[in-house]
């Protein structure tokens, strides 16, 4: 794991890690930085797609509960209207929408970032604290195929950083 001062140099030795080859590999920084993002080379997101699929099924859930409750479970005629007049289903059907879309854009957001996760062994490091401060760190997986702990250790020394340090597992 190399430490570094600035998101420049972080973003620098990113591109550097990923042109070399290593994929498993990952930026802690105290705030987002937009170049880090592309130099991971991440894939697209996908909450978006989960939060459309759970606000779909949400606007199916409210309008079928109101349908149920006003036609099959509980039929009563008021003012002349038909049982089902969808549009006194529209505020209900909403809501449900709003409540399932945002309940799996929660869920879904904490799924796919691996949340919550109470312990990664970079929480070991001493240093690695002031990642939500005011440092910034690349840390190679050694699950990563190229990964070689002298040639890495070696390799994260050429990218000048403030320092290297091996996480233990």
């Amino acid at each position: 794991m190399a430490e570094f001062e600035t998101a420049e140099a972080l973003a620098i030795a990113t591109e550097k890690a990923y042109a070399a080859g290593y994929r498993k590999m990952d930026a802690y920084t105290p705030y987002p930085v937009e170049e880090v993002i592309h130099a991971l080379g991440l894939k697209r997101n996908e909450v978006p797609f989960i939060v459309f699929l759970g606000g779909l099924i949400g606007c199916l859930v409210g309008f079928g509960m109101c349908y149920y409750f006003q036609v099959i479970d509980y039929p009563l005629v008021a003012g002349g209207k038909p049982l089902n007049s969808w549009p006194m289903y529209i505020p209900i059907t909403f809501e449900v929408t709003v409540l399932f879309a945002a309940l799996s854009a929660v869920f879904g957001m904490l799924a796919l970032n691996g949340f919550p996760q109470p312990y990664h062994p970079v929480f070991n490091n001493p240093r690695f604290e002031r990642a939500s401060q005011d440092r910034f760190f690349l840390c190679i997986e050694s699950a990563d195929p190229l990964f070689d702990p002298q040639r890495t250790r070696e390799f994260l020394q050429t990218l000048n950083p403030v320092e290297v340090a091996e996480v233990a597992q």
